[in-house]
């Protein structure tokens, strides 16, 4: 079994330098960022087992940062360090979707006994149990990366499927260009919002275009949904 990675996220260097030798000592494969915007960026470049966050950190807040993680990813275990023994820290960070909080100063025995917790307790979410999507005789099967639409097996890039199974995972539901934009394109994606118009575009000349009911509705002034007119 290969070490876990944990990002930490603290501005204070002395602290995440401990932090960091404790846990590598511990076997444990370790990142430090020291902002919430690098925070972010090292979310999106790699894949973590669990991420500390301490609250107060600069260029973005951790309950920021923890807002925007759980807006794609709401299994990853996030626990808040915090200098602050203040309830509407806990409990604005339990709100956003923290697993757990500790108050600095803390022993490193005690943090270190929460993260083998959290290690240990299985991801499940809706999103992971899930094989198939669909709506009318649209399938996506999300284990083998394949969209078909009646009988016909169409061929998606992965950030048209990706675009494709946001819809679908709210269906009925009008997403704007912005949302789509977060949970599709990642965290901070800086170009233009007009991508999303071009991506649309694309998925409706391959799973609607010479079909019959078009499932990718417009909502103008708002954004996108996907439904079955005929439901």
């Amino acid at each position: 079994m290969s070490e876990p990675h944990i990002l930490i996220v603290e501005d204070e260097k002395k602290i995440s330098r401990v932090l960091q030798l404790e846990l590598e000592y511990e076997n444990y494969k370790t990142e430090i960022a020291d902002n919430g915007k690098d925070a972010l960026r090292l979310m999106q470049e790699k894949d973590w087992d669990l991420v500390l966050l301490d609250i107060m950190i600069p260029e973005l807040s951790g309950l920021e940062v923890l807002r925007r993680i759980r807006k794609v990813d709401e299994s990853m275990p996030i626990i808040l360090l915090t200098a602050r023994d203040e309830i509407h820290d806990k409990v604005s960070g339990l709100d956003l979707g923290a697993n757990d909080y500790i108050t600095k100063p803390f022993q490193i025995e005690e943090l270190l006994a929460r993260i083998r917790v959290h290690l240990r307790t299985p991801k499940k979410t809706q999103k992971e149990n899930e094989s198939k999507l669909s709506i009318g005789e649209l399938q996506v099967h999300l284990d083998r990366h394949e969209v078909i639409r009646g009988t016909t097996l169409i061929d998606l890039t992965r950030r048209e499927f990706d675009l494709l199974v946001c819809l679908l995972r709210n269906k009925n539901i009008v997403m704007s260009r912005e949302q789509l934009l977060e949970q599709v394109w990642g965290y901070d994606y800086f170009g233009e919002t007009n991508v999303v118009d071009v991506y649309i575009r694309y998925l409706r000349k391959k799973i609607d275009k010479n079909f019959d009911p078009a499932y990718i509705q417009t909502v103008r002034g708002i954004g996108y949904t996907i439904k079955d007119i005929h439901s």
